[in-house]
Formats: C-alpha cells, structure tokens, sequence
C-alpha cells in the first residue's frame, strides 16, 4: 500500500479552525460556567475551561511550526466563529427563560456541540500526524498527544451529564455525576459501557 500524502494547504485551513474552536470554546465554558447548578458539572467545566486555555497555546505553538499567523482568517474559520457565537447566544436566551435547570441543560448541549467539533479536529489531527514526516510530523505527534485524552474525557463526559440531566428534567430516573464521570471514561468503548452500567448504578 503506498504510503499516504496529505494536503498541506488543507492541513492550515484545519489549524487555523482548530484556532478558532479553542477561542470559541473558551467564551462557551465561561458562558456554560454561569449556567451551571450542580456542583460537581461546575468544577467540571471550570477544569475543561482551564485545559481548554492550554489548548490554546499548543495550537499557537502548531501555527509557529506551520508558519501561520493564528489571527488570520478563512472562510471556514468564520464559520466556526459563527457556530461558537451562536451557542453562547443560545445559553444567555435559555438563562433569560427564568428557569435555571432548563438553562443548565442546554448549556450541556451548547457545550456537547462544541465539543464534538473540537474532538473531530484532534482526531483529523491525529490522522495527519500518522503521515507526516520531519519537523512538522513530530510537532503534529507531539500536539495530539498532549490534548488527546483532554478532548475525549470532554466530549464523552459532558454526553453523560447531558442525557442524565434530560433524564432528570423528564422526571425520569438519573446517574448524578453520570456514569461516564466516575468510571472516568476517556474512549468511545468506554463511553458506551458506562452507559450500559448505568442501570446497576440507580
């Protein structure tokens, strides 16, 4: 099987979105921190809010390796400003519904959205780096290696608060921190038998 090439200019069109879904993460933590009623979500979100800033800086360090300004601008870049913007818009409009569990909720979902983006990115990331070679190979290694556990025990963490708070908002038995939190479940597997566990843990 030959070996596989990848196209540079689409790999900075990545890093350059990749950018933007940590700025914009970034404002979705804060805005979902002012939106969080149980305890135990916010000292969550306050740890994914750090890390997040951290993801920040490795991306910035990636644009330094690529030669990118990470400021500059393209049009799927706008897109992800936009999608990032309109979740934070989205959790103040709940926050003004005067009902601070229904708005909880959807900060879950805000965040669970912007998640499943920033995850594809690392993992798109990551498939890049199996392939890349020289200086920009071991920084692309480097990078994913660094956040690829934080991007996980994000997205599949805040997926079980989400389904466990709806649960709860129907009135309907929930796992409270979800089983995904204490089984401290970093794939997709592990993800999926927490879910299954969750019965035995009512």
């Amino acid at each position: 099987m030959p070996k596989a090439h990848y196209d540079s200019h689409q790999l900075d069109d990545l890093v350059l979105q990749m950018m933007e879904t940590e700025l914009g993460g970034e404002q979705v933590y804060r805005t979902a921190l002012t939106c969080a009623v149980n305890p135990d979500l916010k000292k969550e979100w306050e740890s994914y809010l750090e890390e997040t800033l951290t993801h920040q800086d490795v991306v910035r360090s990636l644009c330094d390796t690529l030669g990118l300004d990470p400021d500059a601008q393209s049009p799927s870049r706008a897109v992800v400003k936009h999608i990032g913007e309109s979740l934070v818009k989205a959790m103040l409009l709940a926050k003004q519904g005067g009902n601070p569990a229904a708005a909880q909720l959807v900060a879950c979902e805000c965040v669970v959205h912007a998640e499943t983006k920033d995850h594809a990115n690392w993992e798109l990331l990551g498939k890049v780096a199996e392939v890349a070679t020289g200086d920009v190979g071991q920084t692309l290694k480097s990078a994913h290696k660094a956040v690829e556990k934080d991007e996980d025990h994000h997205l599949y963490h805040t997926k079980g608060w989400c389904r466990e708070l709806a649960l709860e908002a129907l009135g309907l038995p929930a796992v409270l921190p979800p089983p995904e939190e204490v089984k401290n479940v970093e794939t997709a597997i592990g993800a999926s038998r927490a879910e299954q566990q969750r019965e035995t843990m009512l």
